[in-house]
């Protein structure tokens, strides 16, 4: 297997995972601020790495399969350190809710290309307008310096959970036939 940048830099998404919770938890004025710009910063190279992707035409197998896991472990992991440390329902239920629809999703779009069909569950854009909103929320509250900024971020947090039921619903509807039919 030969590694490519769009490869490496989501081999480095996955390896950052442990140095942004240790981000997170360090006993610092400056960690929360810290733990921020890693989750930018690993959003950034999600984009870069699809981009030269794209760009170079060096998709790979491997890298198709890795750039998803990476993107959803990255969330996961930020949802529950916002979850911690709010320490409240209000942001662990948006935070579980949007964690489920992703296990659900990839069970799904697995499901689907196991039986040929893996395009009705291609990326629609209220996802991507989902992941834009969960982008804004992360990061305003995993940094969270003035109390507005833990609002916007909550809002944000509560448009995404919105907007997670909304995609999963539209997926659900477009394979309905196929996954309820006999």
């Amino acid at each position: 297997m030969q590694l490519n940048i769009p490869t490496w830099l989501t081999l480095l998404r996955v390896f950052m995972i442990p140095f942004f919770v240790l981000a997170f938890y360090l006993p610092f004025k400056w960690a929360p601020l810290s733990c921020s710009l890693f989750f930018i910063f690993a959003a950034a190279t999600d984009w870069v790495d699809g981009f030269l992707a794209r760009r170079c035409k060096q998709i790979t197998r491997f890298g198709a399969f890795l750039d998803p896991v990476a993107d959803k472990v990255m969330v996961a992991t930020a949802l529950m350190l916002v979850a911690e440390h709010f320490h409240s329902w209000w942001i662990t239920i948006p935070a579980a809710t949007m964690i489920t629809r992703e296990i659900i999703i990839s069970a799904l779009r697995e499901w689907m290309a196991e039986i040929g069909k893996r395009s009705s569950v291609a990326v629609s854009w209220t996802s991507k307008v989902k992941t834009t909103a969960q982008m804004l929320a992360l990061v305003a509250l995993l940094w969270r310096p003035e109390d507005i900024v833990s609002v916007i971020g909550i809002i944000a947090l509560y448009i995404a959970a919105g907007l997670t039921f909304y995609s999963m619903f539209q997926y659900l509807y477009a394979i309905r036939h196929d996954l309820f039919g006999d």
